[in-house]
């Protein structure tokens, strides 16, 4: 019997500051608590000023490359307006 063997999800998120509303960011992760933990404890350069975050969406995907993808997708001006829009 083949035993395949689970690959880790893949996280895209976005996480909202909770003091500066409207201050939004995005990342990937394979361990979504973990890296809150990091943001919030002021490990990340780039979050540090406006913690604390709260996650306000997140997607797993089970392809890395998809996941890398539609991160690299969200930081550009479209992207941007499509999670203002639908996410």
């Amino acid at each position: 019997m083949f035993i395949q063997e689970e690959t880790p999800m893949k996280y895209v998120y976005i996480l909202e500051s909770e003091v500066n509303s409207g201050r939004y960011y995005v990342g990937s992760t394979i361990d979504l608590k973990r890296r809150l933990s990091e943001h919030n404890s002021g490990k990340s350069l780039h979050t540090k000023k406006f913690m604390p975050w709260k996650i306000k969406t997140y997607l797993g995907f089970s392809n890395d490359t998809q996941a890398d993808s539609f991160e690299a997708y969200l930081k550009t001006s479209s992207g941007r307006a499509f999670a203002k829009k639908r996410l």
